[in-house]
């Protein structure tokens, strides 16, 4: 079969569960036949997506949150009114997306959370089945209850996510853990789509403490935290335009530009991890045993967080408060189970993607 991937480009998560996908589908035998990401002008794509993806990539500009002044939190209000700014670019942009698929006919059209993607199927209708991947539609699910007191926010990511999801065939809920009702409506719950370097990574407690900022406005909370704590090693990485692949701070705080493999070693190697809140990255350091703090920049973040600290991840924080990460560490529990339902993830995906009946029409999500 023939696949057209198109991605939600912003940060990591989408950009490696996208590299692991390719690998299992050509593994057995099928065909991807472009990458689509989306992304605003101010983030860069990650070097290593391009050097590992092995296919024509399509860039376009998509919706994204915005950072606030400080380049940290993500305020939803700033974020609308600017994509709203930018709508004559993303028309053009679903525009491309139509083009691509005409272009290249695929069987599936694999949506990695792509919104601009949804709104083409709900406006357009293309013929290709469209299928949704992502942690977000766990949050469709009665599985998830959201307990933080941003509901109209939690409602306004749902609502989002559907948009995501227009005329789908089938959606792919990523999940931290194998809960009893496995589908609900066209959402099928799977587990996290790790890549195959994680799985094979011996995992050590090292002397440092691992990191990824979305957002750059935090590494003078890093710095702060690092002069006041001399003896602590941390090595960070964050996907800022224009800065060295690595950026030493006084005592022992070094940031690294985003590489899939270095991050993945340092990961490994790592006595625990501290994160702004994604779901991808998560994974890796709960499958890697690794205690986790976690910072959300947005309401899908905080979604993110209180889904992993259920599933005994880690703790959560405003600010990367690195000394209630240490003070966690004695607490933290290693559990197989995470694990367990990781390794089943081949097996769903090639189930769900690749085993299709005939079908004249897609599914249409309601609201």
């Amino acid at each position: 079969m023939k696949y057209l991937f198109i991605i939600q480009g912003e940060g990591r998560g989408h950009l490696t569960q996208a590299l692991s996908l390719k690998s299992l589908l050509e593994t057995n035998g099928h065909e991807v036949v472009a990458v689509m990401v989306g992304s605003s002008a101010k983030r860069r794509l990650p070097a290593f997506f391009d050097e590992k993806i092995n296919a024509e990539v399509i860039r376009y500009l998509s919706p994204n949150f915005m950072p606030t002044p400080k380049n940290k939190r993500s305020p939803l209000l700033v974020s609308v009114l600017y994509n709203a700014m930018m709508l004559p670019a993303y028309i053009d942009s679903m525009m491309k997306i139509q083009n691509t698929i005409n272009r290249t006919k695929p069987d599936i059209v694999v949506n990695f959370y792509e919104l601009l993607c949804g709104i083409t199927y709900g406006l357009f209708h293309p013929k290709a089945l469209m299928m949704n991947i992502a942690h977000q539609y766990y949050f469709l699910t009665s599985n998830f209850e959201y307990t933080g007191k941003k509901k109209w926010q939690f409602r306004m990511l749902n609502f989002y996510s559907r948009l995501t999801a227009l005329n789908s065939y089938k959606i792919l809920a990523l999940s931290f853990r194998r809960d009893i009702w496995l589908f609900e409506n066209n959402i099928v719950i799977v587990p996290p789509l790790l890549r195959p370097e994680v799985l094979k990574s011996e995992s050590e407690t090292g002397n440092y403490i691992h990191g990824y900022m979305l957002n750059s406005g935090y590494v003078e909370d890093l710095a702060l935290w690092s002069s006041n704590n001399p003896k602590q090693s941390l090595h960070f990485f964050w996907d800022k335009k224009g800065v060295d692949p690595v950026t030493h701070f006084p005592e022992k705080l070094t940031l690294h530009t985003l590489d899939d493999t270095l991050f993945l070693k340092y990961m490994a190697g790592s006595r625990a991890y501290a994160t702004t809140g994604g779901f991808e990255s998560v994974c890796e350091a709960m499958y890697l045993q690794k205690p986790v703090l976690m910072v959300p920049t947005h309401i899908e973040q905080e979604c993110n967080v209180m889904d992993a600290m259920r599933s005994g991840a880690g703790i959560s924080a405003d600010t990367f408060e690195l000394d209630k990460l240490l003070n966690f560490l004695p607490q933290y529990k290693k559990s197989e189970s995470f694990r367990q339902w990781v390794l089943l993830a081949n097996e769903f995906f090639l189930t769900e993607l690749c085993y299709l009946p005939e079908l004249s029409a897609g599914f249409q999500l309601s609201f």
